[in-house]
């Protein structure tokens, strides 16, 4: 995997994967005090962290994987 997003792009992504992992917490916590049904809630909290933790590979290593599809992203 070679680089294909510079600076800008990588602390956008690195941004966004941070922000949705903080993000999964508060459905977490409603999941375990019982406000969400726990189906819905730790799959929304699992789908937040992958893609938080997807996002902070991307923005760490410099790789996009929409780019390296060949669709130009914006950042």
């Amino acid at each position: 995997m070679e680089c294909n997003i510079d600076a800008r792009g990588q602390y956008v992504r690195m941004m966004l994967g941070i922000i949705a992992i903080i993000g999964a917490l508060p459905f977490a916590l409603v999941t375990v005090y019982g406000v969400l049904d726990p189906l819905i809630g730790w799959t929304v909290v699992a789908g937040l962290v992958a893609a938080g933790a997807f996002g902070i590979f991307e923005g760490w290593s410099g790789w996009c994987i929409f780019r390296a599809m060949g669709i130009r992203t914006s950042l």
